[in-house]
């Protein structure tokens, strides 16, 4: 292949982009493309506009991208820029095309500064540019900011991982030079899907920002946190300069100055600046496409015969012949309800090897989100003493009584019983709208008739929710039952009735604390000179917490009882694949050696939020009636 024909590749791929935009599928294919990441001020929009040389991307406080923009550059004499969704129009004052693209959001996520993956197809055509495809993402933040949605963080993030996952992206990661580059959001989410850094481009902007005597050559040349594709420093405008309406020209050649004059950067000057990294980003996107086609065109010509295929069974479709008609919504509906069964009973020959769904996620709302509901519900002990004491008083009136009235104690524990509803309900919630998501997956195989589909979604939702209703109206029975009588000789009332002389009840010897796991975790916090970080086998029970040599269970190394243990979320570190969690003592105290807290490592964030859930377990809320019982043993 020759130059020519290099040079149309970038080309050749946005048609095959507008296409598919244009009838609102992908038809499965994942086209190589740029993916723009960053986070809030990191210099994205203006390391764009340099390319183009105008300013045409909104600013302002707040998250302004909340669309994904797919922008392509086309070399050009003209200079003037379209969109896909009103093609007719062309742009020449790129004042119009920021309003445009302000529009264009508002138009599919409102007013109410919602996102959506839906992108926007903007192409510029100009004499400054290379041939290029981006895609601008919205930018990474870490807390809402004014009046956006306080889950906003997360759907940026789901976004954004959207894009960036597929393996015919490349990614652009770009980082502020006046922050720690260990620090950065965009090569935090880049390391999630690129862990080897062979999709990843690393660009550093702000290099004229940074504290004086400070310079980030080491992460230029690639020596620090090194990435397959190396980092190209750029220098953009400053926010006086973008408000003063600084010429893109100008600007540009003190970008040039600067690199040729600073004493940490002359020495790479041609290797920096946004010039460079354009004809960068023009070659690596050039030999990525080609390195994709061989199974972009398998992929395509497999779609094809596949569409050959089904066209051949309608070459003698009548869609009039009534019986047929009613053959095949028959044949529909009953696929809809073995599809939906297949996913509530985890059977059929396709699994779903990446995230859990349908009855797994069910499986998980009981087993780990409901514990977690549970052990939700603070309480103070004090408090709980306090109530108990005054309880007593109360019942005993003017009198002083020898014995714990049964009046007190029930009205303590019933006080207690009745805080189950809400995470019962709460649960009841997950797990109807698991169910409703499932029929909407059910029903997206008749999305080629849409009155059918909706009415089958309405009938199964409409049936979900009465049996909603049903479910909720027999739990708050169950607990107005538990709550009618209190079964003080349950296991959970035995072991304290004895600490009071026998006023609750018989003493019975007490069984063996319950195992509620085991597993391998790593010790993750120990320093190298006290060995380092170690594997060891770890048993959970309702009491204690222990870990092992290995799963034999015959040396222990230590036992941590759970009195006072809680758990929290622990930052993955930047060169680590491990997923962390910690166990900290609520008095502040050393939990084991010297160490404030334990921090414990797991293969995956599926394992920490088991292992989470089961240290919940081992806290739930009948502790915390056994605390009752406790209390009034030594007659609180």
């Amino acid at each position: 292949m020759g130059n020519r024909g290099m040079e149309e590749l970038i080309p050749l791929v946005n048609k095959l982009q507008d296409a598919f935009s244009s009838i609102g599928q992908s038809c499965h294919l994942d086209l190589p493309q740029i993916a723009v990441v960053g986070g809030q001020s990191a210099g994205k929009s203006s390391v764009l506009e340099n390319f183009v040389g105008r300013d045409f991307l909104p600013r302002g406080s707040g998250i302004v991208t909340r669309r994904p923009l797919i922008l392509q550059l086309i070399f050009s004499k003209t200079e003037y820029a379209e969109f896909l969704h009103c093609k007719s129009k062309k742009f020449t004052d790129f004042d119009e095309v920021r309003q445009e693209i302000e529009a264009e959001t508002d138009r599919v996520t409102g007013t109410n500064k919602g996102i959506s993956p839906v992108p926007i197809n903007l192409r510029v055509y100009s004499p400054h540019v290379l041939n290029l495809t981006l895609i601008d993402l919205p930018g990474i933040t870490k807390v809402p900011v004014g009046d956006q949605p306080p889950d906003i963080e997360y759907q940026i993030k789901d976004m954004i991982l959207q894009f960036i996952s597929r393996e015919s992206s490349l990614i652009l990661a770009v980082t502020p030079a006046n922050m720690d580059l260990a620090n950065s959001d965009a090569l935090k989410l880049a390391k999630e899907v690129d862990p080897q850094g062979l999709r990843t481009i690393g660009v550093i902007t702000k290099l004229d920002l940074m504290d004086e005597g400070t310079d980030a050559r080491d992460v230029l040349e690639n020596k620090l946190l090194p990435l397959r594709r190396g980092y190209i420093g750029v220098v953009n405008r400053s926010q006086k300069d973008i408000e003063g309406k600084k010429d893109i020209r100008a600007a540009l050649a003190a970008e040039r100055k600067f690199f040729l004059s600073h004493p940490a950067y002359r020495h790479m000057a041609d290797r920096m600046g946004t010039p460079h990294l354009q004809k960068t980003l023009n070659q690596q996107l050039t030999n990525h496409i080609r390195e994709s086609l061989p199974a972009l065109r398998s992929k395509l010509q497999s779609q094809l015969l596949s569409l050959e295929k089904e066209v051949e069974e309608y070459k003698n479709f009548r869609p009039d012949d009534p019986t047929r008609k009613t053959k095949a919504l028959l044949q529909m509906v009953q696929q809809f309800g073995v599809d939906f069964e297949k996913r509530i009973e985890g059977s059929g020959d396709q699994v779903d090897t990446l995230e859990l769904s349908g009855g797994a996620r069910i499986n998980r709302i009981f087993h780990e989100r409901f514990p977690f509901e549970l052990v939700k519900m603070e309480f103070d002990e004090k408090d709980l003493r306090r109530e108990i004491s005054y309880a007593i008083k109360n019942i005993h009136g003017v009198r002083t009584g020898l014995f714990t009235p049964d009046l007190a104690f029930e009205a303590i524990v019933k006080k207690q019983v009745v805080k189950l509803k809400e995470p019962c309900l709460k649960c009841v919630d997950l797990v109807i709208q698991e169910l409703i998501n499932t029929v909407r997956q059910c029903t997206s195989k008749l999305s080629s008739y849409p009155r059918l589909r909706e009415e089958t979604e309405r009938i199964v939702t409409t049936y979900i929710r009465e049996r909603e209703g049903r479910t909720k109206d027999q739990i708050l029975l169950l607990i107005d039952i538990e709550q009618s009588y209190i079964n003080t000789n349950h296991e959970d009332f035995i072991g304290f009735a004895n600490q009071g002389g026998g006023a609750l009840s018989p003493a019975k010897p007490c069984p063996p604390p319950q195992v509620i796991r085991r597993g391998w975790l790593t010790i993750n916090n120990i320093s190298l000179m006290k060995g380092g970080s170690k594997e060891y086998w770890f048993v959970l029970t309702a009491e204690s917490l222990s870990w092992y040599k290995d799963e034999e269970e015959k040396e222990k190394k230590y036992m941590l009882p759970l009195d006072n243990l809680k758990i929290r979320d622990v930052e993955k570190g930047f060169m680590s694949n491990k997923h962390v969690f910690a166990i900290f003592n609520t008095e502040q105290r050393n939990v084991y050696k010297d160490l404030r807290q334990i921090e414990l490592a797991c293969d995956s964030q599926e394992d920490v939020d088991s292992w989470k859930a089961s240290f919940l377990r081992a806290g739930s809320t009948l502790r915390r009636i056994s605390l009752v019982c406790k209390g009034f043993s030594e007659g609180t």
